[in-house]
């Protein structure tokens, strides 16, 4: 079979793979999708209660606004897939995808590394339905995501694990594909055990008090949540009666934090600032233990509010959450280790929790999935020891040549994080700048890695939360746009960010 050639290949149709596609429309790039439709995680792994977690003005591409984007609500996650749709649409991206395309395959095809030269660099093995096909490309923007496709599964010892379990054991990404009705089955009248206490897991324990509303028989239709470690969880975006972005989304906030490439004087402003930030950070621990029962519960966190946002942990809670809780329908244990014995979950303490469904809300391994398809050498370089993916800019690998990655870094809007980017790399594509070389890119993924480390213990994940604004105002630089935004001063130092903020200028050209 004929190897199809095209200059631009982009794998997902999820945010960043029509961010991606609509950036670079002008080459009519291929956009492999490995299901059905687009949208991806909010597709793939949302929970009917799904909601998205910041206001919707705050998760919009910056050319293409919400209906009624200052309704305060949060959308639902169908919302956002019908925003999503309707963004396709407008922009005509649905020419450009091809659905149930499932990539199985990378391998380097050229030695000549040149940005569209004419030459195919990749070539890609894509799975359809009755066969395999082979594309070849001059440039690859992997978009598949850090969520869905590849679970993480606890590890147990012999004889500990789900084998030895009479009842059901699933992770949440199996969850996520059932309807309403499949779920309210599944859950009702169970005793459920969910593993985790990040989104997933807080949005499947009110899924599981719900559908059991009503059941009347004492221990039945319950849920406990296995919590490993405690994170700050808030009820809204309101501290105190302020608005909760005048603390670390302006440039006046984001100015108390370290940032890279901030040279001897900002080092000591920072170390000086300290005290600031850690009132910060204790003002707002204190409106949570306040508003929320998290010392009743035995959830108060053991490290600062402040490293859960510098590591994007922090969740917003379902309104009815903690009522629940109250009902006796949600529990609580806390545990570093736990395995399955035959009538439940066990713990190191040696108490015994009975379960009839025990879900896993353990999270992604979103590295294997590019490991398992990228060839060696390149799929050694994906990972730092630190556990960070070693990307400039947020988006290239030093070392994988004609390749870019989107939605590997997170912030408070991932969106905007993955539009801006896109933006970026069009105009390094269409030759408006250069990439510095190998040795400086690596000098500033250092840089912000350190950032990361001092600033967070959960540094694992890419989080530019607490430097976002630093952050785009490198990468519009980089692009020969101004980096402040706004249009005065007050506005700069006190007003929020967001996506329309970095609508293109007319003086810049695709």
């Amino acid at each position: 079979m004929a190897v199809i050639f095209s200059k631009i290949g982009i794998i997902g149709g999820g945010i960043s793979g029509l961010a991606a596609a609509k950036q670079l429309a002008q080459y009519e790039p291929l956009v492999l999708e490995a299901t059905d439709s687009i949208g991806g995680v909010w597709k793939h792994c949302s929970f009917r209660t799904t909601k998205l977690q910041t206001p919707r003005c705050d998760y919009e591409f910056s050319d293409y606004p919400w209906p009624l984007r200052d309704n305060t609500s949060f959308p639902s996650y169908t919302e956002i897939l019908d925003y999503l749709n309707s963004y396709a649409t407008h922009f005509d991206l649905f020419k450009f995808i091809k659905f149930n395309s499932r990539v199985i395959e990378i391998r380097l095809a050229a030695d000549n590394y040149s940005l569209l030269s004419g030459e195919p660099v990749w070539e890609v093995a894509v799975q359809t339905s009755d066969n395999i096909q082979w594309y070849s490309f001059e440039f690859i923007v992997v978009c598949m995501g850090k969520y869905g496709d590849v679970p993480i599964i606890p590890k147990y010892g012999k004889n500990k694990g789900p084998e030895v379990f009479k009842g059901k054991v699933m992770h949440s990404q199996e969850y996520s594909k059932l309807n309403e009705d499949e779920s309210c089955e599944l859950l009702k009248g169970k005793k459920v055990v969910v593993v985790g206490y990040k989104k997933s897991a807080i949005d499947l324990a009110v899924e599981c008090a719900q559908a059991n509303q009503g059941e009347e028989e004492e221990g039945e239709g319950c849920c406990t949540m296995v919590v490993r470690t405690s994170h700050w969880i808030v009820p809204h975006y309101s501290i105190w009666g302020l608005p909760f972005y005048l603390f670390y989304s302006t440039r006046f906030s984001q100015f108390l934090h370290q940032r890279p490439n901030q040279g001897t004087l900002r080092n000591l402003l920072c170390l000086l600032l300290s005290p600031a930030r850690k009132a910060t950070s204790k003002m707002i621990e204190s409106y949570l233990l306040w508003k929320l029962p998290l010392i009743k519960y035995g959830l108060k966190p053991d490290h600062p509010f402040e490293e859960d946002y510098a590591s994007c942990q922090m969740a917003i809670l379902p309104d009815t959450f903690f009522q629940e809780a109250d009902k006796g329908n949600i529990n609580f244990k806390r545990a570093s280790n736990w395995w399955f014995w035959e009538g439940g979950v066990e713990f190191e303490d040696k108490t015994k929790l009975e379960a009839d469904l025990v879900i896993l809300a353990t999270g992604y391994d979103g590295k294997k999935k590019l490991r398992d398809v990228l060839p060696q050498p390149f799929s050694t370089f994906l990972e730092l020891p630190s556990g960070i993916m070693p990307l400039y800019r947020g988006t290239i690998n030093p070392y994988i040549p004609n390749m870019a990655f989107m939605g590997y870094v997170e912030s408070v809007s991932n969106l905007h994080t993955s539009e801006i980017r896109c933006k970026w790399l069009a105009r390094l594509i269409g030759g408006k700048f250069k990439l510095p070389s190998r040795e400086k890119m690596v000098e500033q993924i250092k840089t912000e890695t350190e950032i990361m480390k001092k600033t967070t213990r959960f540094y694992k994940r890419t989080c530019i939360s607490t430097f976002s604004i630093n952050h785009s105002d490198e990468i519009c630089e980089e692009m020969g746009w101004s980096s402040w935004r706004k249009k005065s001063w007050l506005a700069e130092a006190f007003s929020p960010y967001n996506s329309r903020d970095y609508q293109q200028p007319h003086t810049v050209l695709n």
